[in-house]
């Protein structure tokens, strides 16, 4: 049941925030294009730019599945480096560790490559690594650990049975899905991050409060 619920859940929040959180989700939006409740299929009235803002924070805290604090201290840190802030920001949370085994198709979705790596089935360079925000270099391996390969959900990554489901591999990992091993080969830019996001009305919802 509680699975069902997280599921209704993903899709519901998915309609909200008028993107794809899951696989299934996907194929609910499809049908259903438009927000959850009675008043879904009206046209909204003019959101605020705070709302906006907000509504821009949301989806991408979302699509990686993080806590607000998470964000926040991605945020700082992005802020604090050279660059364009709001591109810093996606970049530093793509090389988590739960992001690029959903990227290199191991999982079908964040909440699975999450539960992935806390359940100690991932390996970085041979270490095992059971914390999701765990940052990767660049040059890093990620694999599953051997006594996981068998097991139903990486014999089926291995299968590449989600591939169609998720976007294309990103030029950032080299991965060999039958392996199931991914190389992060360089830093991920924010033009190559298959996330849905405006950047820089994160930056401006952090930056006015």
């Amino acid at each position: 049941m509680a699975t069902k619920s997280r599921t209704r859940s993903k899709t519901r929040l998915s309609r909200a925030l008028g993107i794809p959180l899951t696989p299934k989700a996907a194929k609910y939006l499809e049908k259903r294009p438009y927000a959850p409740g009675e008043h879904g299929r009206t046209k909204r009235k003019q959101d605020s730019d705070y709302a906006v803002r907000l509504r821009e924070k949301q989806r991408l805290r979302a699509q990686y599945g993080i806590r607000e604090k998470q964000l926040t201290i991605a945020f700082e840190e992005a802020r604090r480096s050279k660059g364009l802030t709001g591109e810093n920001l996606v970049e530093l949370l793509e090389m988590r560790l739960d992001a690029l085994v959903l990227r290199a198709g191991f999982a079908r979705t964040t909440a699975q490559a999450r539960q992935m790596v806390v359940h100690r089935h991932i390996l970085v360079d041979g270490q095992l690594v059971d914390r999701p925000s765990f940052r990767v270099k660049p040059g890093q391996m990620i694999h599953v650990k051997q006594r996981s390969e068998g097991t139903e959900p990486f014999q089926v990554a291995a299968a590449g049975g989600h591939i169609d489901l998720l976007p294309k591999t990103p030029a950032y990992l080299e991965v060999e899905l039958d392996k199931l091993q991914a190389r992060l080969v360089a830093r991920p830019k924010r033009a190559q991050v298959p996330v849905t996001c405006e950047v820089q009305l994160v930056v401006e919802y952090y930056s006015g409060r």
